[in-house]
């Protein structure tokens, strides 16, 4: 990523004791600006009062002003600059590499250094040194963020002329959430596919045994079992097959609700900052869309994924590594959106699909969508994507405030399951275990359809 130029400024912006060319201001130092209004002071007094001594302490001044403006700068180039990132490593830090090339004349470089964690660093190199420096940069959330701003500014020698603040450098990431492919897979109430590795209710090739039937058109002779046959036949050409399950692929769709993004420190709700308020309920929900994503299409099903906040998040239903791929990626460049909180009716899905809806439930506009996919046929299981509350440096006022919401989003909750719609809690700690219990449980065959 390369530094943007400075635009050129005109002579008129321009401050005393300052050169301007082609984009990049020169400016005499503080000190030596001093010198030199001393210098001077020091000269007119000596004159005015025929004073050598005077004269003579005004000298070693002007000429040390006199020799740093004949060393003034005299490239106006913009410094370029470029910053290289590693891979991830362990999941929690990126490595860069920072390169920085200051014009002729710069011999060294004040830089600021911000990192989405900490408060920003100054730091102060040589302009050789500048050409190479490496770090490392704590990883907090996933999904887009600018990991790493540069400030620089350029300092002449013995730092008589500095530069002012150059463009900075804006490092942007997109950072993939952790998952892990979901093994334990509820399905839809009614497998409409062909393919598939799931067991139907139709009679057909590839799946468990489903019962004996007499010989009718189409049957296999390999299929026949000569032991049913012998046992149930009463007339001669009776014959008996034996029946599997046709397999069929599920049709599972992924809602994501974007609509605000709230961490597990409550005290950060209201002012939001990313390196104060924790794991964050996007950071969850884009995990949790990314392992059911790859459960479902490493199980051979066709999966879709609709980000309820806006319209242009959408990736049609498929299946297949490709298609894989295409979600994850999806699902990585989701953020918090401000768009329209209320839709007019729910986004289109297939017939006999399952929905997931993930979300936080703060607010009723996913619920809404939720219950409407119900009544519809769907089965619709909820995700609750909100973090386990911490309360550090919350106040009285905000603990009530956190009540009060808590109280209304768990009477959505029980309106959505008095509905029929299922909730599947994905906590972020040491909850793995009830998940997969949760999901075991989800994944029973239902007696009866609703």
């Amino acid at each position: 990523m390369t530094s943007n130029r400075a635009d050129a400024a005109g002579g008129a912006g321009a401050s005393p004791g300052s050169t301007v060319e082609d984009g990049i201001t020169w400016v005499l130092a503080p000190s030596f600006t001093a010198a030199v209004a001393v210098g001077v002071l020091f000269a007119a007094a000596g004159l005015l009062l025929a004073r050598v001594d005077l004269v003579l302490l005004a000298l070693p001044l002007i000429i040390a002003v006199a020799w740093a403006w004949d060393r003034q700068p005299r490239e106006a180039r913009p410094s370029d600059g470029t910053v290289d990132l590693d891979s991830l490593a362990n999941g929690a830090e990126l490595g860069f590499v920072l390169a920085l090339t200051p014009p002729d004349g710069a011999e060294s470089i004040s830089m600021r250094l911000a990192t989405l964690d900490a408060s920003p660093q100054e730091i102060v190199v040589s302009a050789e040194a500048a050409r190479e420096l490496r770090g490392r940069i704590p990883v907090l959330h996933s999904g887009p963020q600018q990991v790493l701003r540069v400030e620089h500014r350029l300092f002449s020698a013995d730092a008589a002329w500095r530069s002012l603040p150059q463009d900075p450098l804006k490092v942007n990431r997109v950072i993939p959430p952790p998952y892990t492919a979901v093994s334990t897979l509820p399905l839809p109430r009614r497998l409409l596919g062909l393919t598939g590795t799931h067991d139907s209710s139709r009679p057909g090739d590839g799946g468990d045994f489903r019962d004996v039937h007499p010989f009718t058109t189409g049957d296999r002779l390999r299929r026949i079992d000569w032991k049913t046959t012998a046992r149930r036949g009463r007339f001669v050409g009776d014959l008996y097959v034996r029946r599997t399950a046709a397999t069929a692929d599920a049709t599972v769709l992924i809602v994501l609700d974007s609509h605000g993004d709230v961490g597990e420190q409550v005290s950060e709700w209201s002012r939001n900052r990313a390196a104060e308020k924790g794991v964050s309920s996007l950071d969850l929900a884009r995990e949790a869309a990314s392992s059911l994503a790859a459960g479902y299409i490493r199980a051979g099903d066709r999966v879709g994924f609709q980000d309820l906040a806006s319209q242009r998040r959408m990736v049609a239903h498929g299946g297949g590594s490709r298609h894989l791929r295409r979600l994850l990626r999806a699902v990585e460049l989701v953020e918090p959106s401000d768009g329209p909180g209320h839709r007019q009716r729910p986004p289109i899905v297939p017939p006999g699909a399952l929905i997931y809806v993930l979300c936080t439930f703060l607010d009723e506009e996913a619920g809404r969508m939720a219950a409407l996919w119900r009544e519809s046929g769907h089965r619709v299981i909820a995700v609750d994507v909100l973090p386990a509350p911490r309360f550090a440096r919350t106040t009285r006022g905000e603990r009530l405030a956190y009540r009060i919401i808590i109280m209304e989003r768990s009477d959505r909750i029980h309106s959505l399951e008095a509905q029929g719609v299922e909730i599947l809690r994905w906590p972020d700690d040491e909850g793995s275990e009830l998940r997969e219990t949760r999901l075991r449980i989800l994944s029973r065959p239902a007696r009866s359809a609703r």
